[in-house]
């Protein structure tokens, strides 16, 4: 994936499907992916995946889903039917639940849903970890734990903070998608999120696709704000770096 297109997802983390219509309307032809996450989805339901999927983008349905096995399993059927292209679980939810997800799925793999696994909250530093559930406060032996996990059962890919992608992508095995959160443009604040990059940063440790939110849809030009992050990354793999 030369083209930095095919690796930023824009997070439309707005309450209004209207406001997320006219943040992916000021980007042109430089948006290929949105994020549609709890606070879009919540509001405006299905049409907040089928309205972006109408326009051609390809959609990353961030719910995180982390339930009993037969609750995700009905989720992600309703996933599949609604066009999204990516879809995260949690992790955590266990081996039964990852494999219901997965069977839930079935054969849209090559040109449908693809499953994520979120495996350490970019919120969390690590002493967020309760000593009597978790063995160890360290974070990247927890998110390779889980990572692990999720590519046995046969998800398509993981979400992790930037820091752990150099070793995750010495771990996985081609093909197994690495997206990061929490990207941020160098000098940002990095708001409620502690693990943190920039987007050359992100892509150059392994990130095979990165989530960008306000450094976008904060900035008084949304368009050319993805358009810089975009020339950042298509420098970032450029032959020879």
């Amino acid at each position: 994936m030369r083209d930095a297109r095919d690796r930023v997802i824009l997070a439309l983390d707005v309450p209004t499907l209207d406001q997320a219509e006219r943040l992916a309307g000021s980007c042109g032809d430089d948006l290929r992916w949105v994020k549609v996450g709890l606070e879009l989805y919540t509001a405006e339901g299905p049409r907040a995946v089928t309205a972006f999927k109408d326009r051609g983008l390809r959609v990353f349905l961030d719910l995180k889903l982390h339930d009993i096995p037969n609750t995700v399993a009905g989720a992600v059927r309703s996933a599949v039917v609604l066009g999204a292209d990516l879809l995260t679980v949690h992790a955590t939810g266990g081996r039964a639940m990852l494999r219901a997800a997965l069977e839930a799925r079935g054969d849209s793999r090559e040109d449908g849903l693809r499953l994520l696994a979120v495996t350490v909250l970019t919120s969390i530093e690590g002493g967020e970890f309760h000593p009597e559930i978790y063995a160890s406060n360290d974070v990247r032996e927890r998110v390779v734990f889980l990572a692990n996990t999720a590519e046995c059962v046969g998800l398509d890919g993981i979400v992790c903070s930037a820091g752990e992608l150099a070793f995750l992508r010495q771990v996985s095995t081609p093909g197994f998608l690495r997206v990061a959160p929490g990207i941020r443009t160098a000098g940002a604040g990095t708001d409620d999120q502690a693990r943190v990059a920039t987007p050359a940063a992100a892509v150059l440790s392994g990130a095979t696709h990165m989530v960008v939110g306000r450094a976008v849809t904060a900035a008084p030009e949304p368009g050319r704000a993805l358009r810089a992050i975009l020339d950042e990354v298509e420098e970032a793999l450029a032959p020879g770096r």
